[in-house]
């Protein structure tokens, strides 16, 4: 087919191209442009439309949308000015539909699952898998990534539990040379305090502070942050309670490093002669049992179904599961009415806490008839610590506590507490606390798991007056976000939970605050290795 243009551009003559009739003349009007410009014209788009081509094709290979800049305009406009339509979308759609399918379908027997991405990109660049195989390998990494980190997690938390429930070498060295020394160093048994101040032990005109514990290092910090934080320490008494074979190492270390002018007191469990077996028959039973020991000391994973179970639900019974609930110590405190006969008032502090300010307000605070003064944990931003409600501590799905208690009632911490000792001896809390434990063990520990606390919150219920959170910061053994200027405002900051201070998993950035009470100077700290974090 031929073109030809007559010498006055007038007409346009369309013949075939093997020379027969013409097939088709037409007229052009007169014009109002130049024909030299339409001929123009014509040649320019001849020549720009092989460029347009290129660039659809261009924009079909890379993808339009990754041209964003305005020399792009043209790669965007050409495929729709040549009715070509981006596929992209209905791409991802069909993907998406493919990916709905593989979700619900099991994965096929078999299916080699690759190791890395690189290793699936290179085993799709040479294998050419269509995309519900890629689908299918894209979930099986997944999954075998998520069961490896769940598994790794609940590795990491059963062996957070080990680390908590030890005895780091250096406190066990610390007891060990103590005791050694109460043996062959005179000076070191000698009676505590001295005879002249027997009559200051029961004379309520001090202020007179408790710690059950066998941890002689941390009792030295409770002892020695109490006595610097004071404005008066000469009016201080500290009785220290300790187990049979800590007695001697605890004595020790106190007859060789006094805290003058305050006065401290080591007594054994076995020097009071109170605690017989017919006066505390429930603890006996506690620390005896099968049963319970096995829950304690046996195997926490075992007949556990960790595929239901979240990491944050499994570390709370390994905590709840911890051997130091069924220690007497630990139940000690219930039983101070009759331990110290001869005191009104005392304060009660945990061998974790350390003592940042003067305690002495907390004897001026009327207690209105109540017999425990104790933070509140239910009213707090954090909800690790201090959103703690009844619900928190009991299974609310047993007939007895769902009798008897209320899920929405506020929980109250241990810790640091202010014990009216005289109000407390015209009430039946002792009684009710072993009532309690006693329903427990029949119930085969299903009324509640965690230790000491959820018989206390029974049995002091409607005898807890709150006071100021101030005076009590928990949680700082639970999580690494503790703030720092919080913890420094504190009266008593509490290392409750698993990472205390003096083990290898305590967080580094709290220590200080735990280690700044310790004397390194000392032979048995230094010889015990017991170094500064």
């Amino acid at each position: 087919m031929q073109l030809h243009f007559s010498p006055s551009m007038r007409s346009i003559t369309i013949s075939s191209s093997n020379g027969f009739i013409d097939l088709m003349k037409i007229k052009v009007a007169a014009r109002h442009i130049s024909y030299r410009t339409l001929f123009h014209t014509i040649l320019i788009l001849a020549f720009l439309l092989p460029f347009v081509f290129i660039l659809t094709a261009l924009v079909t290979l890379e993808g339009v949308n990754k041209c964003s800049s305005f020399d792009c305009l043209g790669r965007r406009l050409g495929p729709k000015l040549l009715g070509r339509v981006d596929d992209s979308g209905r791409l991802v759609k069909d993907f998406y539909k493919i990916l709905n399918q593989v979700n619900t379908e099991e994965i096929p027997e078999g299916l080699k699952l690759p190791d890395s991405f690189s290793q699936l990109v290179s085993e799709m660049k040479s294998n050419q898998y269509d995309a519900r195989t890629f689908a299918f390998m894209l979930r099986g990494m997944t999954e075998k990534l998520e069961r490896e980190i769940r598994e790794s997690k609940f590795a990491e938390l059963m062996n957070k539990h080990f680390a908590a429930s030890s005895i780091p070498k250096g406190i066990h060295c610390l007891s060990l040379r103590l005791t050694d020394e109460y043996s062959s160093n005179a000076h070191a048994r000698r009676q505590l305090p001295s005879p002249e101040l027997l009559p200051v032990l029961s004379n309520n005109s001090y202020h007179h502070f408790v710690l059950s514990t066998d941890n002689i290092l941390a009792a030295s910090v409770v002892v020695a942050s109490a006595v610097q934080s004071s404005v008066k320490p000469e009016r201080i008494v500290f009785h220290v309670i300790t187990d049979k074979k800590t007695y001697a190492g605890m004595h020790s270390w106190f007859a060789l490093n006094p805290v003058s002018p305050a006065i401290v007191e080591v007594k054994g469990i076995h020097q009071f002669d109170w605690l017989t077996r017919e006066n505390v028959p429930v603890l006996e039973a506690v620390e005896n049992h099968n049963g319970i020991r096995n829950y304690y000391h046996g195997n926490h994973v075992a007949g556990a179904n960790l595929s239901d179970t979240t990491p944050r639900t499994f570390a709370s019974k390994l905590q709840a599961r911890s051997p130091k609930y069924i220690s007497l110590l630990n139940h000690l405190r219930i039983y101070l009415p009759e331990l110290f006969p001869n005191l009104d008032k005392v304060v009660f502090l945990d061998d974790d806490i350390v003592v940042q300010r003067d305690l002495s307000p907390l004897w001026e605070i009327d207690l209105r008839g109540k017999v425990n003064g104790a933070v509140e944990t239910c009213k707090g931003e954090d909800e690790w610590v201090m959103s703690k409600h009844f619900r928190n501590y009991f299974n609310f799905s047993h007939p007895l506590i769902a009798k008897n208690l209320n899920p929405n009632e506020c929980a109250w911490a241990y810790g640091m507490n202010i014990f009216d000792l005289r109000a407390w001896r015209t009430t039946n809390i002792r009684e009710t606390y072993h009532s309690w434990l006693k329903e427990n063990l029949k119930s085969n520990l299903t009324l509640w798991k965690l230790g000491t606390l959820p018989p206390a919150l029974i049995a002091f219920k409607g005898h807890v007056h709150p006071i100021d959170p101030s005076w009590h910061m928990l949680g700082l053994g639970y999580q690494n976000k503790t703030n720092i200027e919080s913890v420094k405002k504190a009266a008593v900051i509490h290392y409750n939970g698993q990472s205390k201070p003096w083990l290898q998993i305590g967080f580094e950035h709290l220590r200080p605050f735990w280690t700044k009470y310790i004397n390194y100077s000392n032979d048995f700290i230094r010889n015990c290795h017991i170094l500064e974090s």
